[in-house]
């Protein structure tokens, strides 16, 4: 049975009430029915407290009471009645104040920019279909969750549930923002780095000596206020860290959006002023609102590429050249696709994009080339991908994806008449990958994702060669991000998760080990 919640001090608790265990997921939605589809996408034995807005339609409450007993027998641990507040108050305030109650290390919430649909005829027209308390719920629980890290320093998690998304899909499918991935790099000074996006900004961990062990952090790097709650991390052959997100710019409108971006030249060290570079339908800000969340490549002069799903489900970018000039955006006319976009510099010099196609399995491909400094779109691409399991794969000069008949993780490489097998069935989501460790003496590339029991799994091939086989092995840790892999200064593979207690964690390879073998994890 629901509660409602009486007012207290921020400095207090509710009588009564117990405090939940470490690592609790608070889901905010505006009715009800709307936690139960995210509800079921956890893992068992995840702390669940779950706030409602307002009570709904006739019979919510019970549906919602159901999917909670049913969590309960699969092992999750949940907190207490749900909290219904009450329409009279201010939501932000009242979410601060559960917040402060409850402590989360992570919320999850619904679609704060839900898309449009379009309705063709005389006149193009896009309407949203979402219900605005939705989105209103949303914005409520990103801004309680920013003001709740700011008091407490607390670090806490942020993740959207896409509008429209399948009830039975993953949670890496039904993102609004893809879950991070590839967060771990390596500086010019050899230093490793952790850069993970907070409710209150970009947290920082980075080695203190080249090679480790010792961890220095988290650091709140200056961030814009009011980043949407996914980030883009990409680190080119200069070294440089360069960032890139959604920022919701208040400035230019209550609703607005725009992409934001900001790079990291020395390890450790504070960010270069954020940048924004716009938004591809900024003449309309209640349609740029649901612009798609930005990927980005530098092709062989040192050029950036940035790209973003626009709001016809077409493809839009820009590109900087050297000197820091930025070019218009240019759109990418072609089949419509979904907000799954990796893109990674191609052998020529140029830039390969791959995006999954919107609804659908198949893929697209644009490729840049750097002599005409035109893009040219493949459609015959021989990739067929799960929802939620597309990745930049640099290293191997490909994407990795888990194919959609077989949920087989596979590389594709542009222009290849087919993908290249990599195993690991099990499981879900995207994978990463690190080239260059050693491993009995052979040059092999490490590449880790989620397992099929939600822990990490680690794997291994010799670099450029996946058709020789992959040799998988779990790697005993959970994380709410995908995993990622970077080899140190001395040339060892790290594997990095985000835990579900909110803290990352890191496992090194064992030195003079015979095989890939790691030290225990270590939390940072």
């Amino acid at each position: 049975m629901a509660r409602g919640t009486d007012r207290r001090t921020r400095s207090g608790r509710l009588a009564g009430d117990v405090r939940p265990a470490p690592g609790l997921l608070l889901l905010v939605v505006a009715a009800p029915v709307e936690a139960i589809a995210p509800l079921g996408a956890e893992p068992p034995g995840v702390p669940v407290a779950v706030v409602c807005l307002g009570r709904g339609e006739p019979g919510e409450a019970q549906a919602l009471g159901s999917a909670l007993a049913a969590a309960r027998e699969r092992g999750h641990r949940i907190a207490g009645e749900p909290h219904v507040l009450d329409p009279r108050d201010d939501a932000e305030e009242r979410l601060l104040d559960l917040f402060l109650d409850l402590g989360p290390a992570r919320v999850g919430t619904l679609d704060p920019d839900p898309e449009s649909v379009a309705v063709e005829g005389g006149e193009r027209k896009y309407a949203v279909v979402e219900p605005p308390a939705r989105g209103a719920a949303a914005r409520a629980a990103l801004a309680a969750a920013r003001a709740y890290q700011e008091h407490t320093g607390r670090p806490v998690y942020v993740e959207c549930r896409r509008a429209g998304a399948d009830p039975y899909a993953s949670g890496e499918a039904a993102s609004r923002y893809p879950r991070q991935s590839r967060w771990l790099t390596r500086g010019t000074d050899g230093r490793l780095s952790v850069h993970l996006l907070s409710a209150a900004g970009v947290l920082c961990w980075t080695e203190t000596v080249p090679g480790g062990p010792d961890w220095g952090g988290p650091e709140l790097l200056e961030t814009p206020p009011e980043l949407m709650p996914g980030l883009t991390v990409l680190q080119g052959s200069d070294g440089y860290v360069r960032l890139f997100g959604l920022r919701r710019a208040t400035d230019k409108g209550a609703q607005a959006l725009e992409v934001v971006t900001a790079a990291q030249y020395q390890s450790g060290r504070p960010l270069a002023p954020w940048q924004s570079i716009g938004n591809p339908n900024a003449r309309e800000w209640e349609r740029a609102r649901q612009v798609g969340f930005p990927v980005a490549a530098l092709d062989g002069e040192g050029t950036l590429h940035v790209f973003v799903r626009n709001v016809g489900r077409g493809i839009s970018t820009r590109r900087q050249d050297r000197a820091g000039r930025w070019t218009g955006w240019e759109h990418l006319r072609g089949r419509r696709i979904a907000d799954e976009l990796a893109a990674v510099p191609g052998p020529d010099g140029g830039v390969d994009l791959v995006a999954r196609r919107r609804d659908r399995a198949e893929a697209v491909h644009w490729h840049y080339d750097p002599a005409s400094r035109g893009w040219a779109e493949d459609r015959t691409v021989p990739v067929r991908m799960v929802p939620g399991s597309l990745a930049a794969a640099p290293e191997a000069g490909g994407v990795r994806f888990r194919y959609a008949d077989t949920n087989e993780l596979c590389l594709w490489r542009p222009g290849a008449p087919a993908p290249e097998a990599l195993g690991g069935a099990d499981g879900g989501g995207a994978a990463t990958g690190a080239a260059g460790a050693a491993v009995q003496g052979w040059s092999c590339t490490v590449l880790v994702r989620p397992g099929g029991d939600g822990t990490t799994a680690i794997g291994v091939h010799a670099d450029g060669r996946p058709d020789t086989g992959t040799w998988w092995a779990p790697g005993g840790e959970r994380s709410l991000v995908a995993p990622a892999v970077a080899l140190d200064a001395g040339g060892r593979a790290v594997a990095a998760v985000l835990g579900t207690d909110g803290k990352p964690r890191v496992m090194r390879q064992r030195e003079g080990a015979e095989g890939l073998d790691f030290e225990p994890w270590r939390a940072l």
